[in-house]
C-alpha cells in the first residue's frame, strides 16, 4: 500500500459520493437537464478514477515500480482537470461564475492525463513482467 495515494483515493471517492448526492438531490431542481448530466459524468468519472487510484497505490506498494507512482500522480492531476473543470462549468449559472468558460479546455487536458495514468500503469504491469524473464 502507498498510504499518499489511500488517502487520495479515500479523499475524492468521498467527494464524489457526496457530490453524487448533492446532484441527485439539491443541483436537480436547479440545473438544467444537460448542465445536471455534465456534474453526474463528473462525479462518474472521479468515482473510477479514486478506484483506479487505490489500485495504482496497491500496485507500487506491492512492488515500486516508478509507472505506477507516475499512474497515481495522473490520476490525481486528472480527477482535478476532467472533473473539477466539469464541476465549475456545470454549475457556472448556479453561482453566477459564467466567467469560467476559459476552463472549457482543461476537461480535455484532464482527460489526456486520464488515458496517460491508464497507459502508465499498464507500461509499469508489462515492465514488471519483462523483469521477471
Amino acid at each position: 500500500m502507498h498510504r499518499p495515494f489511500f488517502i487520495w483515493a479515500a479523499f475524492l471517492a468521498f467527494i464524489a459520493v457526496a457530490f453524487g448526492a448533492l446532484g441527485a438531490h439539491a443541483l436537480r431542481e436547479v440545473l438544467d437537464p444537460k448542465a445536471l448530466a455534465s456534474f453526474e459524468t463528473g462525479v462518474r468519472y472521479q468515482f473510477y478514477h479514486a478506484l483506479a487510484l487505490f489500485i495504482a497505490g496497491f500496485a507500487y506498494g506491492q512492488r515500486p515500480e516508478p509507472l505506477f507512482r507516475w499512474a497515481g500522480r495522473l490520476f490525481i492531476a486528472g480527477t482535478i482537470c476532467f472533473s473539477g473543470s466539469i464541476y465549475l462549468l456545470s454549475t457556472r449559472e448556479l453561482f453566477g461564475t459564467g466567467q469560467l468558460s476559459w476552463l472549457g479546455p482543461v476537461t480535455p487536458l484532464g482527460g489526456l492525463l486520464f488515458l496517460s495514468a491508464w497507459l502508465s500503469l499498464g507500461w509499469g504491469a508489462w515492465r514488471l513482467d519483462q523483469n521477471k524473464g
